[in-house]
């Protein structure tokens, strides 16, 4: 979990201070070898109560608040968790590395596969090293490189996905970022192995889709995915920060919104308070949900799978063009 940037969200308060609480009575408890057992107790149960009322009705700002919690668990913590003999792979061959996206091949469950996503780091000096999840053109290079390593060794391919974006800089749009970004979702599509992308946090626009377009699309239950950030949106919509939880709503990023409507596959339950609150039993209902889909997909020849991924975009294009 981080340190420095340990965030207290506003609807928590709370839940916080029954947090502190325990902790309070706790240490008091080693301390000073006093028993507060019983207290503790009452407390534990009003901030299990707290939490199932609160997060049972989320607003959308509010679930985007929870996707950008600095302690949830990124990718590296996913691959940490999930992913044997990981070997890491850099580069694109053309111009860097870059580690805002990061990668390479594993084992999951025991099965070889590649993996990939990207990471934001988990404190200042981390979240600098990976440039807070934006990846330039190198970045979705190498996610095409690893792509073809997967379709060349028959690798089923897991990505998570966690970005508010590809970087906006002018360097990044200078090598190509557009262009980047549309050949991985061209590689995506044209993958002869299966391949499952989970949204763990912020999904959002062409940076995460480049890495997303799958057979499977997974969401943590908390995340966010959308085509810009509520921010972008409240800008040029209604040319004004102050309208950004206005369009939280309008955008449907929320992964109940998105599964209602198709978008997604499957949501992956997260622990009572958000994923934050408990790393271990988040990713074990990820390894679980993603094992499922991934034996399903190793039934399918590599030309079923990539016809199947196709005809899955294909009819979500068809779908929301006639609703136009």
């Amino acid at each position: 979990m981080s340190d420095s940037l340990t965030a207290n969200l506003d609807f928590e308060k709370n839940i916080i201070e029954v947090e502190d609480r325990i902790k309070h009575l706790q240490q008091l408890g080693n301390n000073d070898n006093l028993n507060f057992d019983s207290e503790i107790t009452r407390l534990q149960t009003k901030l299990e109560r707290l939490l199932k009322s609160t997060y049972s009705k989320l607003t959308p700002w509010q679930k985007t608040q929870v996707a950008r919690h600095p302690d949830r668990p990124h990718t590296i913590d996913y691959i940490n968790g999930l992913i044997t003999d990981f070997t890491m792979l850099s580069g694109d061959r053309a111009f860097a590395d870059d580690n805002a996206l990061i990668g390479g091949i594993g084992r999951f469950c025991g099965q070889s596969i590649v993996v990939m996503g990207q990471e934001k780091g988990h404190d200042l000096d981390t979240r600098m090293k990976h440039n807070f999840g934006m990846a330039k053109p190198e970045g979705y290079r190498k996610a095409q490189r690893l792509m073809d390593l997967a379709d060349r060794f028959n690798l089923p391919v897991l990505t998570f996905v966690d970005t508010s974006g590809a970087f906006p800089g002018v360097d990044a749009e200078e090598r190509g970022q557009a262009q980047a970004i549309a050949s991985s979702i061209e590689r995506c599509l044209n993958l002869k192995v299966p391949m499952i992308s989970t949204v763990i946090g912020e999904g959002g626009s062409g940076g995460a889709i480049a890495i997303a377009t799958a057979n499977r699309i997974l969401m943590l239950e908390h995340a966010i995915y959308s085509v810009i950030s509520p921010e972008g949106c409240a800008s040029i919509l209604w040319r004004s920060p102050d309208k950004v939880k206005e369009a939280t709503e309008a955008l449907h990023l929320t992964a109940q919104d998105l599964r209602k409507f198709g978008i997604i596959d499957e949501i992956i339950a997260e622990p009572i308070g958000g994923a934050h609150r408990n790393h271990a039993e988040t990713i074990n209902h990820a390894k679980e949900v993603i094992l499922r889909h991934l034996q399903e997909l190793l039934s399918f020849s590599g030309e079923e799978l990539k016809k199947k991924r196709t005809e899955k975009f294909m009819k979500m294009g068809r779908k929301f063009a006639k609703s136009e």
